[in-house]
């Protein structure tokens, strides 16, 4: 498989760098859609397109299903990389790899289009990872209630890491990446003059004091051996002149974790911590945009993936990788059947790139070697038992 994969190494970058010079954003993927039907189609696989808007399910063969998932939206970032592969659509980019994804699963496609295999293999060309609808759901919600995870009985993705040297695949079971959730509050105090602040409930002061209890809620809260991040990201005072007190103020922020058990604690403690502005004479209101839950490899299936890998490259480029506070929609796939998702090393040597930055690339020398993994897991997953 690996040197079947080789053989489409050209193919894979200039792939990648086509949809990275055409990116569209999320819901609005509809020439990388078509491009992948069209590739898909050809291979021999039965189309249903339009799924959540612009995704595309893809289906070979009969029997028990193996998914192999892309996510194709790009980032309203306007890129600043000078490569004859720039983006050419001005202000999208593809600042986080998911041109790697697609051009990576139509090649495992591809290998496996030849192979022949008792079983299913389904094609998950997904919209809107990287955002949602006016619903708050995200391509994966969609795709599930559209019933694109009907039948199958395990489910495989990748991430390109550009953290990781090229040439390796980070691989673990269990909880990889965390559970997200957004949160909107507002403290409500009572304005007036700067030089008078002795009438007035001052929210920019009692902000700052809910900020802090804020701050506090992970060190002497949360156990120390379960990782969790509060940020408060934005904050904007209803005034904007220095001798104006403000009467309310707005913070925005996120909340990450690996447990569910920790993700309702670290709820309740921002609620108690902001009770610290009615305590000082203000009030608040806290609202919450629920986001994806925490990405968690199946043991099983992502064994199957890391002894694929072993085989492959070998185990000495199999690594583990530090839990990662990022958010994925994969993990939405992973909670209607078992799943497992890597991360495929990009880095550029001396050169490591930030994902969601205008400058964001990576080394493609090793794109194949996710084609390969993808397409060798999933074989064997149809071939072996795993469960």
């Amino acid at each position: 498989m690996l040197d079947q994969a080789r053989e489409l190494q050209q193919e894979i970058v200039e792939l990648r760098r086509h949809i990275h010079a055409h990116p569209e954003l999320s819901f609005a993927e509809k020439e990388t859609a078509a491009l992948a039907a069209q590739k898909l189609e050809a291979l021999g696989f039965q189309l249903t397109t339009g799924v959540s808007g612009t995704g595309v399910v893809a289906d070979l063969g009969q029997g028990k299903t193996v998914a192999i998932r892309a996510d194709m939206d790009a980032l309203p970032v306007a890129e600043a990389n000078p490569v004859p592969y720039r983006s050419q659509n001005q202000g999208v980019m593809h600042a986080c790899g998911h041109d790697a994804h697609v051009a990576c699963a139509l090649a495992a496609a591809r290998l496996l289009s030849s192979a022949r295999l008792p079983g299913r293999i389904r094609m998950l060309m997904q919209p809107a990872e990287e955002n949602v609808d006016a619903e708050g759901k995200s391509g994966a919600m969609r795709m599930v209630e559209e019933g694109a995870m009907k039948g199958v009985d395990a489910v495989i993705g990748q991430h390109i890491d550009a953290s990781i040297p090229s040439g390796k695949v980070g691989i673990l079971p269990g909880p990889i990446m965390a559970a997200a959730d957004s949160f909107e509050l507002i403290i409500l105090g009572k304005g007036g003059h700067g030089a008078y602040p002795e009438v007035t409930i001052d929210s920019v002061v009692i902000a700052a004091q809910v900020i802090q209890a804020i701050q506090q809620i992970v060190p002497r809260r949360i156990a120390a051996t379960e990782p969790a991040v509060v940020t408060v990201g934005s904050i904007h005072s209803a005034s904007v002149r220095g001798n104006i007190i403000s009467d309310s103020v707005v913070m925005q922020g996120t909340i990450r974790c690996f447990k569910e058990t920790v993700r309702r604690t670290l709820m309740g403690e921002l609620e108690r911590a902001c009770q610290v502005a009615r305590a000082l004479g203000a009030d608040y209101k806290l609202e919450w945009e629920p986001g994806y839950p925490a990405t968690v490899n199946h043991p099983s299936v992502s064994e199957v993936m890391r002894a694929a890998a072993c085989e492959l490259i070998g185990a000495e480029n199999v690594i583990a990788f530090p839990l990662k506070t990022w958010a994925e929609d994969f993990s939405v796939l992973a909670q209607a059947a078992p799943g497992a998702f890597m991360f495929l090393g990009g880095e550029i040597k001396g050169d490591r790139r930030s994902h969601h930055s205008p400058d964001f690339d990576i080394d493609e020398s090793g794109l194949y070697i996710g084609a390969a993994i993808l397409a060798e897991t999933a074989r064997r997953l149809l071939v072996e038992n795993w469960g």
